[in-house]
């Protein structure tokens, strides 16, 4: 068992190695995921403003009023999250809207010590079903499995998000069960599924 001293050394090393190997932007066929910046904040409230009806049914995040201040708020939070290589969040931009922000992608650590993580992600609403978050969740899973050197990745997805669902089973994440009552949403709490990929099912569909 490592001690509370090789924890924290632990730690500190794997934060800077990630922080410097971690790039910055990653492009897909039709994508750029890009790491956040304050530029982005209007775009993000617009993108987020649009899909409220659909993002609040399962996101606790997505409530209420959300414009520029509450997205210079997130920025400024990934981009401190980032720093300190806890969390790894990306703006989705479609390749033939410069400067746009359709969606975010992220994956952060559950646990550094026993190497697991988790990934989420969300689509503005006039763009889901074509693809988007299959593909720029399916852009993560090298970093978290060869980057961040993980042995288990999870999805948690709201009950009733089918859509969310469709996603976890197109990248070959088995499903686990379910969390009961795990985050309260809209004042009510909401069970979610849980899905995971291990390292070694990762390396088998992609071998070096």
């Amino acid at each position: 068992m490592l001690s509370i001293m090789a924890r924290r050394a632990y730690d500190r090393k794997t934060v800077i190695n990630y922080f410097h190997s971690m790039p910055p932007a990653v492009p897909t066929a039709r994508l750029w995921l890009r790491r956040f910046r304050f530029s982005d904040a209007r775009p993000l409230a617009e993108a987020v403003g649009q899909s409220l009806p659909e993002l609040s049914q399962w996101l606790p995040w997505a409530q209420g009023l959300y414009g520029v201040s509450e997205a210079r708020t997130f920025v400024k939070s990934s981009n401190r999250s980032w720093r300190r290589g806890r969390a790894f969040d990306f703006s989705i931009s479609m390749k033939n809207e410069p400067g746009s922000v359709v969606g975010g992608v992220g994956i952060w650590y559950t646990s550094r010590i026993q190497r697991s993580g988790e990934i989420g992600y969300w689509v503005r609403s006039d763009l889901t079903g074509i693809g988007v978050a299959t593909e720029a969740a399916e852009a993560l899973l090298p970093l978290g499995f060869e980057e961040l050197g993980l042995h288990r990745l999870l999805m948690r997805i709201a009950v009733g998000n089918h859509s969310s669902r469709r996603v976890a089973e197109k990248l070959g994440f088995s499903y686990e069960g379910i969390a009961r009552e795990e985050i309260m949403i809209r004042g009510k709490w909401v069970d979610h599924e849980v899905f995971s990929l291990l390292e070694q099912e990762w390396a088998s569909r992609n071998p070096r």
